[in-house]
């Protein structure tokens, strides 16, 4: 389960997602350089004629080939949502959601051109596989792409799907959103079907309702990346957490699930079940700078969002050995809510420093940036020490 959301300004573009996954599956944030074409290129389960990769941030489950969420060099972000859908998915594998988020960010400069090539693969492939690694669960997505003039939810069913444009503003989540107001879609869907057909209605939509409900509300206050974070952080009560801002007392994850599920909330917390497990907030320019990004490994609101741009050197990374001493952290928080007030006190005068420190560096000075994020990690690790959580080695392996 996850949630994204995106506003759209005479600016540029926000765009912000949790990826909510299996709490134990760690999750990478990488630089990927631009690449030439190859003769043919491995996905998860497929192997497809290679095209051209522009660079990107990409934020990866380590044992998949594709990623949640990531930003190319031209300022394209792109994330996905699962879907229960209605039809059989025991089909053989094809491509899953998190290979098209990566295809989408090597392939395409802009939304519109995002749109062609996300919909070109899923009407040529389909989509199938398992997306978690050990047990098998396919599923299908819906998409956010979008750049910093607009963008596209894109909703799917196996090779069928449809579009709608986001406005000046969207947010998507764990079921279909756009009825029967999309405007483009694949050759066999009729005129004015509503994608609600699509949904298994065995799955109460309520999994998500809550969670769209609180992206919605962040969507039309027209957030900057501050309220964006704090939005992430949502633990479905008054919302707290900005950077930079006054700090008002974090909000604890709810104390059980509720007959309403209203304990599923954006900052995910069902213990042993989900979590998220990464999220990323960014500000796609229109004046065409390099996109800025601010990276949390892990959990939210245990976490501290890391700010970079979308460069060689200049992008905040996360390795295995960051990652699970965040999951460390939240395991703490899990087993006992009152460990986040003590948490936040440790971490939220180094994430203020880091967004004011980002904010003054020039946009053009990319060895001042790559600077800047090794000292951040450096003082990141330093504040994980203060907490007592467990340093770890990185693991030998490494995807690509």
């Amino acid at each position: 389960m996850c949630d994204t959301f995106a506003v759209v300004d005479a600016d540029g573009a926000l765009f912000a997602k949790n990826s909510d996954r299996t709490p134990s599956e760690v999750q990478l944030v990488e630089w990927h350089p631009a690449r030439p074409a190859g003769a043919r290129l491995r996905t998860q389960y497929l192997t497809l004629d290679d095209a051209p990769a522009h660079a990107l941030v990409l934020s990866r489950p380590a044992w998949l080939w594709g990623g949640e969420h990531g930003v190319n060099e031209h300022g394209l972000a792109v994330g996905n949502e699962r879907l229960w859908v209605r039809r059989p998915l025991d089909g053989p594998p094809a491509l899953i959601g998190m290979d098209l988020v990566r295809l989408t960010l090597e392939r395409a400069r802009t939304a519109d051109e995002g749109l062609e090539v996300l919909t070109s693969l899923v009407s040529r492939y389909g989509q199938g596989g398992s997306c978690e690694e050990h047990h098998d669960d396919p599923y299908d997505s819906s998409f956010l792409v979008v750049d910093a003039g607009g963008g596209w939810i894109v909703e799917t069913s196996g090779k069928e799907w449809v579009a709608a444009p986001v406005g000046d503003g969207a947010a998507i989540s764990n079921r279909y959103t756009v009825g029967d107001t999309w405007t483009r879609s694949a050759p066999g869907v009729p005129a004015g079907f509503d994608v609600e057909a699509w949904h298994d209605p065995a799955v109460d939509t309520r999994l998500a309702d809550h969670r769209l409900m609180a992206t919605r509300s962040c969507v039309a206050e027209r957030p900057g990346p501050a309220a964006a974070v704090a939005a992430l952080r949502d633990h479905g009560g008054p919302r707290w957490g900005e950077p930079g801002a006054r700090r008002v007392d974090p909000v604890p994850p709810p104390a059980e699930l509720g007959d309403d599920l209203s304990g599923i909330t954006v900052c995910m917390h069902l213990a042993g079940f989900q979590a998220t497990t990464a999220s990323l907030v960014a500000r796609l320019p229109v004046d065409g700078g390099p996109p800025r990004v601010w990276i949390c490994p892990g959990q939210p609101c245990v976490g501290v969002y890391l700010p970079g741009l979308v460069a060689a050197g200049a992008a905040p990374l996360v390795d295995a050995a960051l990652w699970k001493r965040f999951a460390a952290l939240r395991d703490r928080l899990d087993g006992d809510h009152g460990e986040l007030a003590p948490v936040r006190a440790v971490l939220d005068p180094l994430e203020d420093e880091l967004w004011a420190e980002a904010a003054a560096l020039p946009v053009d000075d990319l060895g001042a940036w790559a600077a800047f994020v090794g000292r951040a990690r450096r003082r990141l690790d330093e504040r994980l020490d203060t907490l007592g959580v467990p340093s770890c080695a990185p693991p030998g392996t490494t995807a690509t």
